[in-house]
């Protein structure tokens, strides 16, 4: 029980972060096809998970019950590819393949290498 309200706070925190990027980018990007807050997100939230993973595992920096509420809970709550796959289909959907495979591509590619920059960053 301990387990899932740690991840439960952490969610909230992450989701609550989510909303207000969403908030935050919604008005500089008024009028855009591409879904420019969630690519955003993810790719904050990769770069995050590559830079606390790395504390993590060298460093030992976080106990369980810390790892739990960072992981799972908040970027499990702030990270969006469930709104990621959500969106790229309906891109596809409205016809807009090129847009849709540009954000595909664009969200993995910059993703895998915020990880990997955030990893690398801690080390």
């Amino acid at each position: 029980m301990k387990s899932l309200l740690l991840v439960g706070v952490g969610g909230f925190v992450g989701a609550s972060l989510r909303y207000g990027v969403g908030v935050w980018v919604a008005p500089l990007t008024d009028g855009w096809r591409f879904p420019a807050a969630t690519f955003l997100v993810n790719v904050v939230g990769c770069l995050a998970a590559g830079v606390l993973m790395a504390l993590a595992t060298k460093q030992g920096l976080f106990s369980a019950n810390t790892r739990l509420v960072l992981f799972f809970g908040l970027l499990g709550g702030f990270t969006t590819f469930s709104a990621f796959g959500l969106e790229a289909v309906h891109l596809i959907q409205r016809q807009e393949t090129l847009i849709a495979v540009l954000y595909v591509a664009g969200t993995l590619a910059a993703g895998f290498a915020a990880v990997g920059i955030g990893g690398a960053a801690v080390r």
